[in-house]
């Protein structure tokens, strides 16, 4: 096999690959040869099918595998030895590629486009400043948090004067003339709060009523969704919206939910036993945990500047643009040159990205460790627990969680890749200047509105 590589300038090269009768028979008559053991053709018995018919049926196919196996394996095989840093795939040339014959040749010359990688070097030193914002935690952040977990720890107890948020259970009795109708619809347990009654009168009815009081109501008019009616009565959509009658309830029961005391039971749910023992850590412990949050919030928004400060400086690297737009929309069935064009300056950004990003791995050997993915997954894994409020949990259980993530391949390839990025930043923070200032989380997030 002869493989020959042709510059046509710094961005496209074209490969041609001559192959020939030697470098193919062999494996060939090999598979034929397998082929006919096992082949299974009525009249024949099995092995003992002539070689000749064999071949008539099954040899254009295995030549035509064999050929594509051979360019495949020897074409990446050339590009790798060579280290060639392509962009996409290989592509057939649209000019120079002739016609295959399988019938009737036994050389064959195939001829590839190849788009390279621009050649360059990342420059980085204290010259280059990049924003890096610390977002302040305000009391208003830390009060909203001291809510949520008295809220979430709260509990319920049986009252004797309804409110308006309160759940109510009783018998629902429909009603005719002011009378109960005896062959009317009756609901055994019914539940219901005035708070989503959406009529003031009729939640007025409710709120300041005691256990054991009859109070008669309408559905139609408190209520404005057939499905909260036929959820309330037990009865369809469709039978909901004929519903006009009043109904009785009896308040036999009335529950109310408390939020949690602020207090030394508070702090053992949300942080383990004895972590925290007054308001005053208890407090200092969520700002500790917000910061934790926006620290991530603020190297978010510093990956995003460094990597428009470094696509914006070096935006005259050359790319084989032709090539490019050919490869992305032989790949992409369902987009269209149109689409294309308006994508390209994007697409050519996120692409300078990462060829910087790779070069700053390597320039400064970059290596993600299995203890790296590991920490990283457990980082995950406590931050989704914290949505919940649920902090302080054991490590073994982070460990277990983050184990079960990490089995998941794509779940995998996304942090390895995660964490390469992370130590790429982190290399850019040591080597750039940052220039710090302190947010309030109002002003960050005004940061990323559309502008």
């Amino acid at each position: 096999m002869n493989i020959v590589r042709k510059d046509l300038d710094q961005s496209n090269a074209v490969v041609t690959l001559r192959i020939e009768k030697a470098d193919y028979t062999e494996k060939v008559d090999k598979t034929l040869r397998d082929y006919r053991k096992k082949a299974n053709i009525p009249g024949f018995r099995p092995g003992m099918v002539p070689a000749g018919l064999v071949k008539k049926m099954y040899g254009k196919a295995v030549l035509a595998e064999e050929i594509n196996k051979l360019v495949s394996d020897n074409l990446y095989k050339f590009i790798h030895e060579n280290n060639i840093n392509i962009l996409g795939e290989p592509l057939p040339n649209e000019t120079e590629q002739q016609t295959i014959d399988f019938d009737t040749q036994d050389e064959f010359e195939f001829v590839f486009d190849l788009g390279i990688a621009p050649e360059f070097e990342v420059e980085l030193t204290k010259k280059d400043k990049v924003k890096y914002y610390n977002i302040a935690v305000s009391d208003e952040m830390i009060d909203n948090q001291v809510k949520s977990y008295t809220g979430r720890y709260g509990k319920y107890i049986q009252e004797e004067v309804v409110e308006e948020k309160d759940m109510l259970k009783g018998e629902l009795l429909e009603m005719a003339n002011g009378k109960v109708n005896e062959d009317g619809l009756k609901v055994q347990d019914a539940t219901l709060t005035a708070a989503y009654m959406k009529d003031a009168d009729q939640k007025a009815l409710f709120v300041g009523a005691k256990k054991g009081d009859l109070i008669t109501f309408n559905p139609a008019k408190a209520y404005v969704d057939e499905t909260e009616i036929s959820s309330l009565l037990k009865i369809s959509k469709d039978a909901a919206k004929t519903v006009d009658a009043d109904f009785q309830l009896k308040i036999e029961s009335i529950t109310r939910y408390h939020e949690s005391e602020i207090d030394q039971t508070l702090f053992d749910k949300v942080y383990g036993d004895t972590v925290v023992k007054t308001e005053e850590e208890f407090r200092a412990k969520i700002s500790e945990n917000i910061k934790e949050g926006l620290v991530a919030d603020s190297d978010y928004k510093f990956g995003v500047d460094v990597q428009e400060m470094l696509v914006a400086k070096y935006n005259n690297l050359a790319f084989p643009d032709k090539f490019l737009k050919r490869w992305v929309l032989s790949s992409n069935e369902n987009l269209t040159p149109e689409t294309l064009e308006a994508d390209y300056p994007k697409m050519i950004a996120d692409l300078t990205w990462h060829l910087l990003k790779d070069k700053l791995a390597k320039a400064n050997d970059v290596k993600v460790e299995a203890a790296d993915v590991d920490e990283y997954a457990k980082k995950m894994a406590k931050a989704q627990f914290a949505q919940y409020g649920m902090v302080g949990m054991d490590d073994e259980i982070i460990a277990n969680y983050a184990k079960d993530m990490l089995k998941k391949e794509e779940t995998l390839k996304n942090i390895v890749d995660k964490v390469a990025e992370e130590k790429v930043f982190a290399v850019i923070k040591e080597t750039v200047k940052l220039d710090y200032k302190e947010v309030s989380i109002e002003e960050f997030n005004k940061m990323f509105e559309a502008k």
